[in-house]
């Protein structure tokens, strides 16, 4: 690379750090978004997901996202208190989770609306912002 493609680079790089640390992070809490799917339907909605991830990493919006193993885990207490669960209805329980980023609460919002667990018609989206610390 010239030096000179290099600068434009190091320039377009640093201008895209400095916009992506102007950004706030946000996580999305999946809930209600568990069907059965025949194996065609599973590869559809895998891909509906990698299409949207994707999205988001074009614009450097994307940092991560799993889904949780259903209506298992452990609930920890103050005072030491373990308990199974959890114990909610189905729809409650969150599924999983997405964390990006946006430049404001209406951008985050405005960017789950495109998410493909609202295709499911129980599917909702809880959208949080993280406080750095």
């Amino acid at each position: 690379m010239s030096p000179t493609g290099f600068s434009r680079w190091a320039d377009r790089s640093k201008r895209n750090h400095e916009n992506v640390n102007q950004m706030k992070q946000f996580i999305y809490l999946f809930r209600g978004g568990h069907l059965t799917y025949t194996p065609e339907e599973l590869v559809e909605f895998r891909q509906q997901w990698e299409d949207y991830k994707n999205m988001l990493g074009t614009n450097s919006q994307y940092n991560g996202s799993d889904p949780l193993v259903e209506f298992t885990g452990k609930q920890v207490k103050a005072g030491g208190i373990i308990t199974d669960g959890p114990f909610t209805e189905g729809k409650e329980i969150v599924g999983g989770y997405l964390s990006m980023n946006a430049h404001s609460m209406e951008e985050a919002v405005e960017l789950a609306k495109t998410c493909p667990i609202l295709l499911n018609p129980n599917g909702s989206i809880e959208v949080r912002e993280v406080i750095k610390m």
